[in-house]
């Protein structure tokens, strides 16, 4: 998949060191993926949860963050949203 908006995670990375591995370790699988389904995203991450406009929220590190991604299945296309703590999560409206 190609992965626009790197940018997000690195900068998010930069803030929160403990999260920054997690999310290179996301951001590598990702890159290597080919999804044409949301089922596919479903058989690796049992844990994503699916909005409307194919939009994916996936816990990074033990969910302790949340990573919201909006993926065009049809291009291989991800591109990333949204990225957070949990609880700075729970205060968003998508």
């Amino acid at each position: 998949m190609k992965l626009l908006g790197r940018d997000k995670l690195q900068k998010f990375g930069n803030k929160h060191d403990r999260a920054k591995s997690a999310l290179d370790a996301w951001f590598n699988e990702v890159e290597n993926s080919d999804w044409k389904t949301s089922q596919e995203i479903k058989n690796r991450y049992s844990s994503a949860d699916f909005l409307s406009g194919n939009r994916v929220i996936f816990n990074i590190k033990g969910n302790h963050y949340r990573l919201v991604v909006k993926v065009r299945y049809e291009n291989g296309i991800v591109v990333i949203q949204w990225v957070g703590t949990h609880a700075e999560y729970d205060k968003q409206s998508f």
